[in-house]
């Protein structure tokens, strides 16, 4: 039996134990398609597999909209082969009057049909991502963009989970945690973890799985995930071909079909097709930054 996504219902409760985050206003709530927010250490291919992930949604004959939400706004530079203006930079240019503004001033069609939009981000030091991610889906929600979406992919920056950078979690229905088989990308998961945890206890968000990436194996991962409740949901390879799509400017599913570059889309059109009919989330509860040290053989 087909798992449904649960309909998200606004709570009046504060967000989290002890957080200062303001509560999502239950109008810009996204009721219209399953979200998916995806995060992962800093250059560990979240943007790469969201356009991927993306594409084989497209594919799979759903009306995609993916959303960079980093300052630098090149989470779909492969989709679209070019920077697109940030929903920050057009807004400012407008004096946030958005009934100035035109859908096709900030949203893009990229590869396959993947409608492409970059909130941007305030400059350094000086503003909270929370508010560029609402300001987006304020945006779209006005021009009445969700309607005609089936999925939306949040592409979250790095590895930061402070209130702003979880700020798509208040959104989404599943979380998605990228990883590659090290200590490093383990710890950063660890902590997204801790923050799925603490925002499902107000939100409809759950951990969805994880996603192996640029690993040959996936022992340590696996190790991690034993112990949290966890799941591998996919995995992909350490492959040049993967590397030189991102410098073509281009998805794996424009690339030469080499026998290893075709069984990367069949692994993302698996995945896509497994996260469109749904499963059970993943409890999943983060360790201490000592059971993770101990865990992986850290003296």
């Amino acid at each position: 039996m087909n798992y449904q996504l649960p309909i998200r219902k606004p709570v009046p409760c504060p967000d989290g134990e002890g957080s200062v985050q303001v509560h999502l206003d239950p109008s810009m709530r996204i009721d219209t398609a399953k979200v998916f927010a995806v995060y992962g250490k800093g250059g560990i291919g979240k943007s790469t597999t969201s356009s991927n992930l993306s594409v084989a949604f497209a594919k799979l004959g759903k009306r995609v909209l993916q959303i960079g939400c980093d300052p630098k706004h090149d989470s779909t530079f492969t989709l679209t082969k070019r920077m697109i203006p940030t929903v920050i930079d057009v807004l400012e240019g407008v004096n946030f009057h958005t009934e100035e503004l035109r859908p096709d001033d900030f949203m893009v069609e990229g590869f396959g049909g993947v409608m492409c939009v970059e909130a941007g981000g305030p400059p350094a030091g000086t503003g909270c991502g929370g508010y560029v991610v609402g300001q987006t889906v304020k945006l779209l929600k006005e021009h009445h963009l969700l309607e005609d979406t089936d999925i939306v992919v949040f592409d979250v920056l790095g590895d930061v989970v402070c209130g702003g950078f979880a700020a798509p979690l208040q959104h989404a229905d599943r979380g998605l945690i990228v990883a590659a088989n090290d200590f490093d990308s383990i710890f950063a998961m660890n902590r997204i973890v801790g923050a799925i945890h603490a925002k499902a206890k107000n939100y409809g968000v759950r951990l969805g799985g994880v996603i192996a990436n640029r690993s040959a194996g996936v022992d340590q991962i696996e190790r991690y995930n034993d112990r949290a409740g966890l799941k591998t949901i996919a995995h992909f390879p350490d492959l040049d071909a993967i590397r030189r799509s991102r410098l073509k400017k281009a998805t794996l599913f424009e690339m030469d079909p080499t026998p290893e570059v075709v069984a990367v889309q069949e692994e993302y059109l698996r995945l896509a097709a497994s996260l469109i009919v749904g499963s059970e989330p993943f409890e999943g509860r983060p360790l201490k930054d000592r059971e993770i040290f101990d865990l992986l053989g850290y003296d």
